[in-house]
């Protein structure tokens, strides 16, 4: 008989569960690292905690290094793997010492084929699974597990898609006799098997989980993904000549067929999610009354709203330490890490209250910068005097009231007849943390409760990552729309986003409604990873990968030897940044190279 020698860990913790609660004799019990395929396919616990495994192989949002800082929108301070990568020097050889110290693993070639092997898996034991009638939320335990294996592979290959182009499509379990030497498919044909997996799901997941089973795939969320997919296809990297030379067009793009085709086939996509009448905008019109800022914080720090669609739930007895939100992206002056904070370049994208872009060069916005600025800005970003949480018990003393301090006090020492520097808390000089600050001058506050009090260390915060909620399909929506050029329906789309975010409507057309909607994207998606693929798909790398910027505030001497009260807050370069139009697609791991010669490299890579 067959053995699962690879069971995830959740699997194992599952049936651990499951034996102990036997009251069989010892001698009787297999091996929990040798569970036979007729145990787990058999018995429908087993299934399920087997398809709870590959859930657990998503990607893990805001770990500590989060993808935003492979993009314009975060720092990791001091760290030559990241900047390497945002100089665009990985290489088909240098990707396993990348993987192995500050990447996300759920990028790259190798762990995502693992999962997909472990989808396939399921697929070729489905007959094994027996059929039961009874219904949950509408469904069989069967029907929804197979649909939420449908979706789970189509997320898996779309990550791959995105990443590589056309890879090649394994829709079986490989056995020892079988040939690996398999080709690329191509782009089109991969987009074609991943919609495929979406209507499949859709047609088999309820339109709601409940109970034990919320988080898991749902209708919806099959219908949103095959959203995502269609738009990304008909976007620029897939469908103009970015790479003229290139052999194989094929692998990276369409080399055939209606542009207009697929943007109506991305529009239609994100209507049938917005037709299902189940999803809304957290708080979509806001009272004059009501604080915009605070909506935004408290639908992040909500367990469920209205508006998500896919969501990963994180409780305190679940979490491991490297996902502890608040140690690892907190102040350092409340003896958190600061790691992932703004770059200056993200904090300007912000505009001003009325509409206006931030301008460093406009005196009234540079003397006070903070001020007057989309809601969204004082929901998302820690800056200086920013009000915040309650200091830790040793801290409190000096600040009791929780302003964010990152700048220095230029202050008169009477004695001494002369200048002294005095540093913020949160600052590198400060007197709480050396090692953890910020090296921009802001902190992120995205997704962080000022209300956790005790020591953040173990003091662990619970909460819901949405993978994808609702204000993306509106704005998927308004983005085929402008593909289309229906660029009044497109700013309706738009301006409920914006209205929810107490911003007034756009009126632009053409490019200037583009640069307007990509804007606002980047805005309303901070650090939820979405920068990352919005950069490549719409072939911007030049403008994304650029130098990018921080903040000096100082409290500066008067001439009376007092010291200012209002800040000088100095744009400055952080980091040196370029492009290279190869890194719009990922170089193939030389490994995979060497063991499948049918495997065709990227372009600009050898």
């Amino acid at each position: 008989m067959k053995k699962i020698s690879n069971i995830p860990g959740i699997i194992i913790l599952g049936i651990a569960l499951l034996m102990s609660s036997c009251k069989k004799d010892f001698l009787e019990t297999k091996p929990l690292s040798e569970i036979s395929q007729l145990d787990v396919w058999s018995d429908p616990t087993l299934t399920e905690t087997f398809v709870n495994g590959i859930y657990n192989r998503l990607e893990e949002p805001l770990i500590k290094y989060s993808r935003s800082i492979y993009v314009d929108e975060s720092q990791r301070r001091a760290n030559q793997t990241v900047l390497d990568f945002n100089n665009c020097l990985l290489t088909p050889d240098q990707i396993p010492g990348w993987t192995s110290g500050n990447a996300d693993p759920y990028m790259l070639w190798k762990p995502l084929y693992a999962s997909i092997r472990s989808c396939n898996l399921f697929f070729d034991n489905l007959k094994s699974i027996p059929d039961d009638n009874t219904l949950i939320d509408g469904k069989t335990l069967k029907e929804r597990l197979t649909g939420e294996v449908h979706f789970l592979r189509a997320w898996f290959y779309f990550n791959l898609a995105n990443l590589y182009g056309g890879v090649p499509i394994i829709n079986k379990v490989y056995q020892l006799s079988d040939s690996f030497a398999v080709p690329r498919n191509s782009y089109a044909d991969c987009i074609k098997f991943i919609v495929a997996d979406c209507d499949s799901a859709a047609g088999l997941l309820p339109q709601a989980q409940s109970g034990n089973n919320k988080g898991r795939a749902t209708e919806g969320a099959a219908l949103s993904l095959k959203s995502r997919v269609l738009l990304f296809a008909a976007s620029d990297l897939h469908n103009t000549a970015v790479f003229p030379g290139y052999s194989n067009p094929e692998l990276i793009g369409y080399t055939d067929g209606d542009r207009n085709t697929r943007w109506q086939a991305a529009k239609d996509a994100a209507k049938a999610v917005i037709d299902l009448g189940l999803y809304s905008l957290y708080k979509a019109n806001p009272a004059p009354g009501d604080s915009v800022s605070l909506n935004f914080v408290n639908m992040r720090l909500s367990q469920d709203n209205e508006e998500d669609i896919f969501v990963k739930y994180y409780i305190p007895t679940t979490i491991v330490t490297f996902q502890n939100m608040w140690l690892l992206n907190g102040p350092n002056g409340y003896h958190a890490q600061g790691n992932n904070t703004p770059i200056g370049n993200m904090v300007d994208a912000y505009e001003m209250a009325d509409g206006t872009p931030f301008d460093w060069n406009n005196p009234t916005e540079a003397s006070e910068p903070y001020k007057n600025r989309d809601p969204r800005f004082y929901a998302d970003i820690l800056y200086e005097g920013a009000r915040w949480a309650r200091r830790p018990s040793d801290v409190i003393g000096i600040d009791p009231v929780g302003i964010i301090q990152v700048g220095k006090w230029t202050k008169w020492n009477s004695a001494t007849g002369a200048p002294v520097d005095v540093y913020g808390l949160d600052t590198p000089n400060g007197p709480i943390e050396t090692n953890n600050s910020s090296a921009t001058g802001y902190y992120c506050r995205k997704f962080l409760d000022p209300a956790l009090t005790g020591p953040y260390e173990t003091n662990i915060q619970p909460y819901t990552y949405r993978y994808i909620r609702y204000a993306e399909i509106l704005l998927n929506y308004a983005e085929a729309c402008m593909g289309l050029g229906q660029d009044a329906e497109a700013r309706t789309y738009i301006n409920m986003v914006r209205e929810r975010a107490g911003m007034p409507d756009i009126t632009e057309s053409g490019a200037a409604l583009v640069a307007r909607y990509r804007n606002e994207r980047r805005v309303e998606f901070y650090n939820e990873d979405k920068r990352f693929f919005d950069v490549r798909r719409w072939v911007i790398g030049p403008d994304a990968y650029t130098n990018t910027t921080k903040v000096t505030v100082v409290y500066k001497l008067n001439p009376d030897h007092s010291t200012a009260t209002i800040p000088t807050i100095t744009p400055q370069l952080l980091e040196k940044r370029s492009w290279d139009d190869k890194a719009y697609f990922f170089p193939i791991d030389r490994n995979e190279l060497n063991k499948n010669p049918k495997i065709i490299q990227n372009p600009g890579y050898n």
